[in-house]
């Protein structure tokens, strides 16, 4: 099991594609839950931040199993939408940000479930 919260830059100018994204993904929860089984994703938030200097960043905060299936290799209609969002939204020439891990705190019988 492992643990992330990792930081992607929005591209200036896309907050109402991000508002799309997020509604959409919210929208389609049900099905976007399902999308999680393959990629062994226990848990995945995204979090939205706009700095003082109008930078707007999403953190993406997940628990994810051992050898998962990757996003892109998914045939599901909500991961494709969601990579197209992504392409649409985040900076790539920023990355990615990733935090390094201090504590975790999960009880082991949550653990055990996974």
């Amino acid at each position: 099991m492992r643990t992330e919260l990792t930081r992607f830059r929005v591209l200036p100018g896309k907050s109402a594609v991000v508002d799309e994204w997020m509604a959409f993904l919210n929208n389609h929860m049900p099905d976007t839950l399902l999308t999680l089984e393959n990629e062994k994703m226990y848990v995945e938030s995204i979090f939205r931040e706009i700095a003082k200097d109008g930078t707007e960043y999403l953190y993406w905060f997940s628990i994810q199993g051992l050898g998962g299936a990757s996003v892109e290799d998914s045939d599901s209609y909500i991961d494709k939408k969601h990579l197209e969002y992504w392409d649409k939204c985040i900076d790539p020439n920023y990355g990615e940000v990733n935090f390094d891990e201090q504590v975790v705190m999960i009880p082991e019988r949550i653990r055990a479930a996974f």
